[in-house]
């Protein structure tokens, strides 16, 4: 591996949280609340944006969704797949828990809580939507927030930025297909047509332009390219919570009859986050890689690519839908529950390396 991608690797690794990251979940609250109330006094205007389509994509969302997505994409190297090679055990467990364990796990827990335990709870003609939604948010790897994970637990740069690439390159050819099958052993049918141009539009064509504007910023030196990404860092959360407001406008009056259904949808989420985790920690333990291994490791395996999985929804099912819905619950409780986990990754390392 390159000399340029080392560096670019430890300093993406090791950038602070920022203040939009750190408190996102109250960030994410505010916009329930101004989405809710906006879309009560100003239904028209919402009503307005959301027949803004073309072929079943939604200018304004297709366009604050680029922005969130193109700037996080910045930070993946896909230069650093040779260091894959070093790591073959954590690697091999990653790989293993994000896409043959998480996503039928939580296939498997939305069935079992939103199909049956939670049913009654829940709008009978949202129940397919709030599966399918609970399935997007978790066939994505997370791209962005595991960095940040993985110094908060002193997890290895390189190793974290190769597991990242190396998901990201899978997640271009296999997110559809699995998509696809999970929703179909639920018994849920989306459009083919509809499910690729999401793919396209939301993974393929933000890859192509955030590699080709990495490596024109990076041939103007490490310190452009980082000047440029502390200066449109703030783009993607500011992007996001504009998404937010978006949908909850249009969610509100559901939000408002049954306010429950928030807490409803987060009980598997968090059973899939601790479970997958775990598991992940383990499997490196059980093998025998380095806890700084282990960490980023067991982190990807439970955080989500979430801007995707909103984009994907709002596509698939519409603002209006528990699909969309599903996947911001998810965003809502990502960073506490991602902190609980670094918790527990730091103060069983001790434990870890005894074994």
């Amino acid at each position: 591996m390159s000399a340029q991608c080392e560096v670019t690797g430890k300093r993406e690794a090791g950038a602070p949280m920022s203040v939009f990251e750190r408190f996102l979940s109250v960030w994410v609250f505010l916009c329930i609340v101004v989405g809710v109330v906006l879309g009560q006094f100003l239904p028209y205007v919402f009503q307005a944006i959301g027949r803004m389509e073309i072929a079943q994509v939604n200018l304004p969302v297709g366009v604050l969704i680029w922005v969130m997505i193109i700037p996080m994409l910045l930070k993946v190297d896909f230069s650093a797949l040779g260091e894959v090679r070093k790591h073959v055990k954590g690697i091999g467990v990653t790989l293993f828990v994000n896409w043959l364990v998480k996503p039928f796990c939580m296939a498997f827990l939305a069935w079992v809580f939103i199909r049956h335990w939670f049913a009654p709870l829940l709008p009978a003609n949202q129940i397919d939507s709030y599966i399918a939604g609970l399935i997007l948010l978790a066939a994505a790897p997370c791209t962005a927030m595991v960095f940040v994970w993985s110094r908060l637990t002193g997890g290895d740069p390189l190793f974290t930025l190769s597991q990242v690439a190396l998901n990201d390159s899978i997640m271009v050819v296999a997110f559809a297909p699995l998509v696809a099958f999970l929703l179909g052993l639920s018994s849920i049918i989306v459009p083919w047509d509809t499910l690729l141009i999401s793919v396209v539009l939301y993974i393929v064509i933000p890859v192509v332009i955030a590699q080709i504007l990495r490596k024109s910023l990076l041939q103007k030196g490490q310190d452009a390219f980082d000047a440029t990404m502390a200066s449109i860092g703030p783009w993607s959360m500011a992007a996001l919570l504009c998404t937010l407001v978006l949908l909850f406008a249009f969610q509100g009056e559901a939000i408002l009859k049954q306010p429950i259904i928030i807490a409803l949808l987060a009980v598997p989420i968090l059973i899939q986050v601790l479970f997958n985790s775990g598991l992940a920690y383990l499997l490196n333990r059980a093998v025998g890689e380095k806890h700084s291994v282990a960490g980023p490791s067991a982190l990807i395996g439970a955080s989500n690519f979430f801007e995707l999985a909103v984009a994907s929804a709002i596509s698939l099912f519409g603002f209006h839908s528990g699909a969309a819905l599903a996947t911001v619950v998810g965003v809502l409780i990502e960073v506490p529950v991602m902190l609980l986990v670094v918790n527990i990754v730091n103060r069983s390392k001790d434990w870890y390396e005894r074994g």
